[in-house]
């Protein structure tokens, strides 16, 4: 391969012009020649640089409302012949085809179409072909030819022909066509993506997902793991849209936690009053609702005050000053909100390391999606969790219905059991968790844990009894057996909210009304494994 290419003809096709004018009139004082479509031979001559249009250059007129247009020999003829091929030279030489040494190309907005709901028809539309066929021909024709896919690129090319006499280095062009790759790939992963749901296939024969850096780690979960952070292009309101306004860089385990925290906070509609939830390692150590931010985060601070040092706040109203001093009485690793107040953010200047995020919004808990996980061989693909339980979809089982307050705490519970790693049991009273027990092999082993955390908090607390007594509580999933349910008695519980259907059912409420316990069916489960 020969290293250095001068560049001398460029072909410049791009729907993105961000940058254009001034990226074309560098190329143009180097002495390169420009080529161009449509709206962008349109938007060069405008700014007085002379483009010789593509259709003068194939003998052949745009069509077809712009489809047909590049898909022409004399365009990729230019862009994949091998210059040190004699017969590829001659074949070009004999059939008119000039060289293309450079190609800039950005592809139709399809991403930006869908996302802002477009009819199938206009998605359609914006299904670029040209594009793709001439960046893959570019790609491929590395050794030669240099693509650009990207705006954020312009800049480097022109560093590179400045340092090399107005030539561009194998290594460079090597670099472009795996971004220019990456770009087709993520294009045709959202439009096949887009498309099933369009069609209704849930289980495509093929699926794929494409993500854009958003940062290199320094490492992930351990530190001999290497680890980058990848945004997948949708607008949901999260860590991977907010703006950090303090704090260094999120680590991999800060962004994991983050989301987990966000995405469970964001199930308590604030119309009906802040929520504040605290993570730690994915699974929450407190969450509780309030009349005020800073009641809502003290609640839930007051669940497990050990675990929250070092952990993850997440609000779902606008952080303001009174709530952020009070997070500052301990380590916080992130704090992410919908929005902060200037006061909030002026406490919190005074923590270097604690890092503050603001998203604008919350994302919609009910909202479809993918999530997808790597098995070895492959990966599993399942629908987001959207289920949500109403008063109206309970089924009292017992002979004691639960109270008001009762009904209450148990959806609360219920809601923040969705959140917690299986198998998991929530206790909750006036609306905050007082004990939570995750991730055991055995549903009593949560219970069981649930229940010491709650006295260790009591203790801490200057309280008498645990804040279980008198609670109510959820379980992700069903009791296979009667001992779950004499557990939570033996913890004081006095109301639970559960899927059912286990073949046990009969025999678990049983215990439920021997043991004075009201219950509730919920028909759903949540598992989070």
């Amino acid at each position: 391969m020969t290293d250095r290419i001068p560049l001398k003809r460029a072909l410049i096709s791009v729907s993105d012009k961000t940058g254009l004018i001034d990226f074309a009139r560098a190329l143009s004082a180097r002495g390169v020649e420009i080529l161009s479509t449509g709206g962008t031979a349109k938007a060069l001559r405008e700014a007085g640089l002379s483009v010789v249009d593509v259709a003068d250059v194939t003998g052949f007129p745009e069509m077809m409302d712009g489809r047909v247009k590049t898909l022409h020999p004399v365009v990729h003829g230019g862009l994949l012949a091998l210059r040190d091929n004699e017969e590829h030279m001659a074949a070009a030489s004999s059939h008119n085809i000039g060289m293309i040494d450079l190609l800039v190309v950005n592809l139709y907005p399809f991403e930006a179409t869908v996302a802002k709901g477009a009819s199938y028809e206009d998605c359609i539309e914006n299904i670029d072909i040209g594009g793709p066929a001439m960046i893959r021909a570019a790609a491929k024709n590395h050794a030669f030819v240099t693509v650009v896919v990207d705006v954020q690129d312009y800049s480097a090319v022109l560093a590179e022909l400045d340092a090399n006499d107005d030539a561009t280095t194998l290594g460079f062009r090597q670099r472009q066509a795996q971004i220019a790759y990456a770009r087709t790939s993520a294009y045709d992963a959202a439009v096949s993506g887009w498309m099933a749901g369009a069609i209704g296939e849930e289980t495509p024969r093929r699926r794929s997902f494409a993500g854009t850096l958003a940062q290199g780690l320094r490492y992930g979960e351990n530190p001999h793991q290497s680890a980058a952070f990848y945004r997948d292009g949708s607008d949901r309101p999260g860590v991977a849209t907010a703006q950090q306004w303090q704090g260094k860089e999120l680590s991999y385990n800060n962004i994991n936690d983050t989301d987990a925290a966000f995405e469970l906070v964001a199930e308590f509609d604030p119309a009906e009053g802040p929520a504040v939830a605290i993570i730690k390692h994915a699974n929450p150590c407190g969450v509780a609702r309030g009349k005020t931010a800073v009641e809502a985060y003290r609640r839930a601070f007051d669940c497990d005050r050990t675990s929250a040092f070092g952990g993850i706040i997440a609000l779902n109203t606008v952080l303001d000053g009174e709530t952020a001093q009070a997070i500052t009485e301990i380590f916080t690793e992130v704090v992410i909100a919908p929005d902060a107040t200037d006061e909030a953010k002026q406490i919190f200047a005074a923590k270097k390391n604690l890092r503050l995020l603001t998203t604008g919004g919350l994302p919609d808990p009910a909202a479809p999606g993918l999530a997808f996980r790597q098995v070895a061989g492959g990966f599993l693909v399942q629908g987001r969790d959207n289920g949500r339980i109403l008063r109206a979809d309970l089924k009292v089982v017992t002979k004691r219905k639960p109270g008001e307050q009762e009904l209450e705490d148990l959806l609360f519970a219920w809601t923040v059991a969705k959140h917690v790693k299986s198998n998991a049991i929530v206790y909750a009273r006036d609306l905050a968790t007082v004990g939570i027990g995750a991730g055991q092999m055995s549903r009593v082993d949560s219970t069981r844990i649930g229940k010491r955390k709650s006295e260790d908090m009591a203790e801490a607390l200057g309280l008498t009894e645990a804040l279980t007594i008198g609670s109510s509580v959820a379980s992700d999933a069903f009791f296979p057996f009667a001992d779950g349910v004499e557990a939570l008695a033996a913890a004081g519980a006095r109301a639970v909210i559960q899927p059912g259907g286990s073949m046990r059912d009969a025999e678990v409420i049983e215990a439920a009304d021997r043991l004075g316990l009201a219950m509730v069916f919920t028909g759903q489960r949540h598992f989070r494994h």
